[in-house]
């Protein structure tokens, strides 16, 4: 089929000239050449038809050698679109991956999903590294460099895979650069204000968690999974294995933390999670956000940060202002922990092996630690 050519045209409320051309699929386009001068706006609209008639001369080569194919051998090439390849993809790596993890991958090629929009269901080898620069970019206006990057790594997964299946002969995330690093958040370390502030607007389960977070030094997700069967009363032990590092973790239960366990013990379920909610929310989702969220808006209330606040949005879904980043949030209290051993004299390597610390080299290092080196340690931590 013949197309007509290119051709100007001037919209009488605007100075610059629209080019005409028509795309791959025969259908009429017009653009702005953003030109006020017709000799340079010519040009530009010859530009804009080269780059349809390429884009056309690819589609219709392909159609040759589709016919060809099927001519020989009585059926058509495979085609596989971004969602459908996508979809296949996700549905191999359900039984690779944890959950999370999974999860992850998922939001993820939605999100792709969404910006390529009707392109989705074009042909996979139709998607180009500016697409996936275009998209790098649009992500890196509201979300942070790790997420961003994160994203970018996952694509490039899935058109290795497409890679190696000879789907795909370029993979257009190849030479797609990593987003630039945001500065790094300096951690801050409550102090007794600050955490008796926390407890006085906490409720009971959050204020056991701020209490158990502050004298195990352990991350939020461990102590939501936490159930009566890791605490040991006779020993004066709390054991557990942690979920990131799958360090084994003995702890010493510090005194005030024994006083607040004895008097929970008595208010609550004596078997099960020690946490109810926070234990449902996490084998729910396999995430801590939702306590994360939770808990900053603890910290909000408590005046501590910045309340978050909603904005109006012409979406459906209403966004959500992220609070400033003032370097708070429950991981705060594993460096709380730290801080008030260290300043009460507590040698490193007890420190470190009480918090459970995540290096090898280090874990090889402080294996000499004894349990009454970890008693002191505990031991050290003030009552609130």
């Amino acid at each position: 089929m013949v197309l007509p050519m290119a051709f100007l045209w001037k919209h009488p409320k605007s100075k610059y000239f629209i080019a005409g051309f028509y795309d791959v699929n025969g259908k009429r386009r017009n653009r702005s050449t953003r030109q006020t001068n017709r000799r340079e706006a010519e040009k530009v609209a010859s530009a804009f038809e080269e780059t349809a008639n390429k884009r056309r001369s690819t589609r219709q080569v392909r159609a040759v050698i589709t016919a060809l194919h099927k001519e020989v051998n009585g059926q058509d090439i495979p085609t596989h679109s971004f969602r459908q390849y996508s979809a296949s993809w996700l549905e191999t790596k359900k039984t690779e991956v944890g959950r999370a993890t999974y999860e992850f991958y998922s939001g993820t090629v939605r999100k792709f999903l969404s910006f390529l929009g009707a392109k989705a269901d074009d042909e996979l080898t139709e998607i180009t590294k500016e697409a996936v620069l275009s998209f790098r970019n649009i992500e890196a206006q509201t979300l942070t460099s790790k997420t961003v990057n994160h994203d970018l790594k996952c694509l490039r997964m899935l058109f290795k895979a497409a890679r190696e299946d000879q789907i795909v002969d370029e993979d257009p995330t190849e030479f797609v650069k990593v987003a630039k690093k945001d500065k790094p958040i300096i951690r801050s370390p409550f102090t007794l204000e600050d955490l008796r502030k926390l407890i006085a607007v906490a409720d009971e389960e959050m204020q056991s968690l701020i209490r158990f977070g502050l004298y195990t030094g352990q991350r939020l997700g461990d102590l939501a999974m936490l159930t009566w069967e890791n605490i040991d009363l006779n020993r004066m032990e709390i054991q557990l294995v942690a979920r990131k590092t799958k360090k084994h973790i003995t702890i010493p239960i510090a005194p005030p933390l024994l006083a607040h366990i004895k008097l929970y013990n008595a208010r609550n379920a004596r078997t099960g999670p020690i946490h109810g909610r926070a234990f449902e929310s996490v084998t729910r989702t396999d995430k801590t956000s939702t306590l994360s969220k939770q808990f900053g808006d603890l910290m909000a209330k408590a005046g501590l940060r910045q309340k978050r606040t909603w904005e109006k949005s012409t979406t459906k879904k209403p966004k959500r202002t992220p609070a400033p980043r003032t370097g708070l949030s429950f991981h705060s209290l594993r460096h709380t922990t730290v801080s008030m051993m260290k300043e009460a004299g507590i040698p490193e390597a007890a420190v470190m092996e009480l918090v459970g610390h995540d290096s090898e080299q280090m874990s090889a290092h402080y294996t000499h630690v004894g349990l009454d080196s970890l008693k002191k340690a505990a031991a050290s931590l003030p009552a609130l």
